[in-house]
């Protein structure tokens, strides 16, 4: 499986961003589908995952409420609406899938900045 992230980029503290990830090769084997991110000196963290099996969500604290995670009907294309954005948020974000046999697969990144 390949990954492609995109939709980064520098926003305003309390603006909006659309990330997109688009899955190509063996996609229909995926089964978890996930952003990840990590800013500048700390450990990468999960942001948000989707179960494409049963549709099910979870997000981490710092961020419920606040950023949405989807899938399209075809289940190879992520996205992850990020509003109210705080300069906390600003790190790189991974897009991530593991398939059904729990092989993880991972995005280049796309850099998301917020200015306060």
């Amino acid at each position: 499986v390949q990954l492609q992230a995109s939709g980064g980029g520098l926003v305003q503290a309390g603006g909006s961003l659309r990330l997109s990830c688009a899955a190509r090769g063996s996609y229909r084997s995926i089964s978890d589908m996930n952003w990840y991110r990590q800013a500048p000196g700390k450990q990468r963290e999960l942001v948000a995952m989707f179960n494409t099996i049963n549709g099910s969500t979870n997000y981490a604290d710092s961020v419920k409420g606040r950023f949405t995670i989807s899938v399209n009907d075809e289940k190879n294309r992520l996205y992850l609406q990020m509003d109210s954005l705080k300069s906390e948020d600003t790190a790189i974000y991974y897009c991530n899938v593991r398939d059904r046999w729990f092989k993880f697969y991972w995005g280049q990144g796309t850099q998301v900045t917020v200015s306060s």
